[in-house]
């Protein structure tokens, strides 16, 4: 059987594993941060080194799942000055067979391979077999990608959605469009108001700000805080947890109708994790079972939390195992 060396890079750190075929070796999963290496002028290549030094192992194989656009079998990390190719990962690991993935594209080769006990169904709906899917990320970042069954197998075309548009739909969101582009052009940042924005991380403490600055009480807090005091019961965390759900359900709504997922969406990431307490209290269903010129909204397609801290992992090594 092949031995494997998997990486799964977030934008904080970067998971490391070896996998016996398509199965993962949960008891080899190290964590590495990526602030550190960064700081050495070191990237991937160190990791996975440091990695095989400590534990010793030989592998023929190796799978990237990288947080960034891959193009040409070229990984470029979005929050770090990474970039990566086979000769790179090759050179780092003595590997022969080398396969580069998106991060959700890992987590669309996941499915199906994940335990049910670390799947929660957060919106009842129809699911077909062997139809397409839908992941989507919410985590230091957004993305999302479908996730298509075919005769030579899965594909998971590569995505950079978390960088449309947020949905605008009413007066407040409106006013939370042009309150989030005065904030990024004010920190000298490109002035666009995406879905990033509002749903990753820093999403949620963007709304804060907003939810504060409206309440007249303007105040900065990490998404972290925020959370917290949602926990609390804060009322300004609280208008800043409905906003993020309601934009949550409107894209959910749209990429669904883009897509059409009848075998289920799936969430993954931090903040989903972090935000599915309170989903039904806040109105997810609501926002995303919405009455469009077509009914599909009202009565197709599913939505799963993934609570699998490896499942990029599993999705690296099933689909290293694929390959010939």
């Amino acid at each position: 059987m092949t031995l494997a060396i998997l990486a799964d890079i977030g934008g904080t750190n970067t998971r490391v594993a070896l996998a016996d075929g398509a199965s993962v070796r949960l008891d080899s999963i190290r964590r590495y941060p990526n602030a550190e290496y960064q700081a050495r002028g070191q990237d991937i290549a160190h990791v996975l080194r440091d990695y095989l030094s400590a534990t010793g192992a030989t592998v023929t194989g190796v799978c990237v799942a990288a947080a960034g656009p891959v193009q040409d079998g070229v990984a470029t990390m979005t929050n770090l000055d990474w970039v990566m190719d086979a000769a790179k990962l090759t050179g780092a690991t003595g590997a022969r067979k080398v396969a580069i993935l998106n991060d959700l594209q890992a987590q669309g080769q996941a499915l199906g391979h994940i335990p049910a006990a670390n799947l929660r169904t957060v919106i009842d709906g129809p699911v077909k077999t062997g139809a397409s899917m839908l992941v989507v990320g919410l985590g230091t970042g957004v993305n999302a990608a479908p996730v298509h069954p075919g005769p030579q197998g899965r594909v998971v075309p590569p995505s950079e959605c978390g960088h449309v548009n947020m949905p605008v739909r009413s007066e407040e969101d409106v006013q939370l469009a042009r309150f989030i582009q005065a904030r990024l052009r004010a920190e000298g940042e490109v002035p666009h108001a995406g879905v990033e924005e509002v749903l990753a991380g820093r999403g949620l403490a963007n709304l804060h700000a907003f939810a504060a600055h409206a309440a007249g009480h303007p105040a900065e807090l990490t998404s972290a805080q925020v959370l917290s005091a949602l926990e609390a019961g804060d009322a300004v965390a609280t208008h800043a947890a409905r906003l993020y759900i309601h934009i949550l359900g409107q894209m959910l709504g749209d990429l669904a109708l883009i897509h059409l997922p009848y075998g289920g969406i799936f969430l993954i990431g931090g903040m989903s994790r972090a935000m599915t307490p309170y989903f039904q209290t806040f109105g997810l269903q609501t926002a995303f079972r919405e009455a469009r010129r077509v009914d599909l909204l009202l009565k197709d397609f599913s939505v799963t939390v993934v609570e699998d801290d490896y499942a990029a992992l599993t999705g690296c090594a099933a689909y290293l195992n694929s390959q010939p």
